[in-house]
């Protein structure tokens, strides 16, 4: 929490957790209360997207924002993916922030056009005469047996886009400061959120959870409005052993691996993929020797490359091991075996053994 309290920012100075009152929530809830908060301090953000208005969004995100503020301000689309970013783009152009909703990460790839040839180049092919601050929320990664259509994590394509901010949170109150942050950002940002602990997380992270996802806890959200900057990774824990660098659920999943194992590992929390908090990750790896790191997208040009990449090459005379490296498979997103594609107990388990070996 004091990690927390140093990160967030209100209106005016340092906010103390000892003065600000929280509320338990999970990651849904958390999410609601940013756009609900953002809606209410600035007139221009308006979000859009398939169901988000009347219904309140497929997981709720969006529940209650339309009766609260108006249709002019939250508002139905057609199914068009493509049309939400365009529109999005434009209304940003001329002075709007908008937080268009793509229903899950799956669906997004009709508007990619949209998202690398308008949004991320808008400030440069105009010389900043026009911006695009627009966030775009969408839902990512396994744990609802989505199956291919409502499973994939397609974070690494965005992050090869110049011009784009990529945003992973881990928690409620990182989901709710970071999505302050982003609305308020001037430039395009990619919020993926990731399903699997939208309501909390599972118990132990090894087995299929329960259909009933109300009964997990969230977690203390400060209340009111605050920011968590972009760029900025947290240490979830501390330790010397090795750096674990994750981010989204696979932050738990690692904290509950290694908790079970009794390694003193060093867990960092990305948060934001782009821009990168590349000096919090060097000065681990540095005190460590050794480093994991853990993503559920496929291995192959996935964004660990770029980590394990960058690690080399800033931290190599640092280095007493190889760098390991656990992700999901190169396949389509299964859907009986779901917990099976995970990277979970055996596989980051068997990776952990391996580092602790070495050097």
């Amino acid at each position: 929490m004091a990690e927390l309290e140093e990160m967030m920012r209100p209106e005016e100075g340092p906010l103390s957790l000892s003065d600000a009152p929280t509320s338990e929530m999970n990651m849904i809830e958390a999410i609601n209360d940013a756009l609900d908060i953002m809606l209410d301090r600035d007139p221009n953000v308006v979000i859009l997207g398939e169901d988000v208005g009347f219904f309140g969004g497929v997981f709720r995100a969006t529940a209650g924002l339309q009766e609260r503020h108006g249709k002019n301000r939250v508002f139905d689309t057609p199914i068009s993916e493509g049309g939400i970013i365009g529109v999005a783009v434009g209304l940003g152009a001329y002075g709007l922030r908008p937080v268009p909703e793509i229903q899950f990460a799956d669906y997004i790839y009709p508007g990619l056009d949209q998202l690398v040839s308008e949004a991320a180049r808008l400030r440069y092919r105009s010389a900043g005469e026009f911006t695009a601050p627009m966030t775009v929320r969408t839902p990512f990664g396994g744990g609802i047996f989505g199956g291919q259509t409502h499973s994939q994590s397609p974070e690494a394509l965005f992050t090869h886009v110049a011009g784009l901010k990529t945003v992973v949170p881990s928690t409620p109150a990182d989901a709710k400061g970071l999505l302050i942050a982003a609305i308020e950002d001037d430039d395009p940002v990619i919020f993926f959120e990731p399903k699997r602990i939208y309501n909390g997380p599972f118990d132990g992270y090894y087995e299929k959870p329960a259909r009933n996802w109300k009964t997990y806890p969230g977690g203390q959200v400060p209340e009111g409005y605050y920011t968590i900057p972009l760029g900025k990774a947290r240490t979830v824990r501390e330790g010397s052993a090795m750096t674990v660098l994750a981010y989204g659920t696979m932050v738990h999943v690692a904290e509950a691996v290694l908790a079970e194992k009794g390694v003193d590992a060093e867990i960092i929390d990305l948060r934001t993929l782009v821009p990168i908090d590349i000096e919090a990750v060097e000065k681990s790896v540095e005190k460590t020797g050794k480093c994991l790191v853990i993503h559920e997208a496929t291995r192959t040009s996935g964004f660990g490359a770029e980590l394990v990449t960058l690690v080399q090459e800033r931290c190599f005379y640092h280095l007493e091991a190889p760098i390991e490296r656990v992700t999901g498979f190169d396949t389509p997103y299964p859907h009986s075996l779901e917990w099976a594609y995970f990277p979970g107990p055996v596989r980051i388990g068997e990776a952990v053994d391996r580092l602790m070996r070495e050097g």
